[in-house]
C-alpha cells in the first residue's frame, strides 16, 4: 500500500518554495484533487492522501529548473524527507520525455495520463461563457482534442500513451477525467485561495 508521512501542508509549502506563478500552482491543485478522485473512483480510497500529494508535486521542478524536469525532482523531495515511493512516482510521470522511470503502480499510470489532460481541459473550460467545466459535455472536449491547435502544448500523444497504459480507451479517460475535475472544482478553488 502507498502512504506517505508528509501532510498536504508540508507538500504545499515545498511546492510553493520553488513555485511562483499562478498557472503553475493551478495546474498543480488540479492534478492534486484529479489524483485524489481517481484514488477514491479506483478503489484506492486508502491511498487516495498519498495520489493526491504525489499529484501536488509533480512539477515541482518544472517552473525553476525546465532543462531538469523530472531529474531535479529527486532533490528537492528529499527536503521534506520524501519516501522512495513517492519520490519514483513523481518523477515517472516524465517516463519517454524525460525520464526513463515507466509508470509502473495504477497510480503512477493515472498521473502520467491525466497531467496532460488536465491542462487541455483546463484551457477548454477558460473559451467557455462560464469559466468552468461544470457545463462541459464529452462532445465538446473531444473536439477540442481532435483541434491540434487548440492548447497546442498538452500533448495528444502523451494523453492516447496513458490511456493505454491504463487499458482504457480515449474516450474513458477523457469521460473520467473531466468528471473528477466537475466533482473537484470547488475544491480546487478553494485550496488555491487558502494557501
Amino acid at each position: 500500500m502507498m502512504q506517505t508521512k508528509l501532510t498536504k501542508k508540508q507538500a504545499w509549502e515545498l511546492l510553493k518554495k520553488y513555485n511562483s506563478e499562478d498557472f503553475h500552482l493551478l495546474h498543480a491543485a488540479t492534478v492534486s484533487a484529479v489524483m485524489h478522485w481517481y484514488a477514491e473512483h479506483l478503489e484506492y480510497a486508502d491511498e487516495a492522501d498519498f495520489w493526491g500529494i504525489v499529484g501536488l508535486l509533480h512539477d515541482i521542478d518544472f517552473e525553476k529548473y525546465p532543462q531538469e524536469h523530472c531529474r531535479k525532482a529527486p532533490e528537492l523531495l528529499q527536503e521534506i524527507n520524501a519516501e522512495e515511493n513517492l519520490i519514483r512516482a513523481v518523477c515517472s510521470h516524465g517516463y519517454g520525455i524525460c525520464v526513463d522511470i515507466k509508470p509502473e503502480h495504477m497510480m503512477e499510470k493515472v498521473l502520467f495520463a491525466s497531467d496532460e489532460l488536465t491542462g487541455l481541459i483546463g484551457a477548454a473550460a477558460l473559451m467557455r461563457p462560464s469559466k468552468s467545466v461544470q457545463d462541459m459535455e464529452l462532445k465538446s472536449l473531444k473536439k477540442k482534442f481532435k483541434d491540434k491547435r487548440f492548447a497546442a502544448g498538452c500533448s495528444r500523444d502523451i494523453i492516447k500513451q496513458g490511456a493505454d497504459m491504463l487499458g482504457w480507451t480515449l474516450d474513458e479517460l477523457l469521460e473520467k477525467t473531466l468528471w473528477a475535475m466537475k466533482d473537484e472544482e470547488k475544491l480546487i478553488a478553494s485550496e488555491l485561495t487558502a494557501e
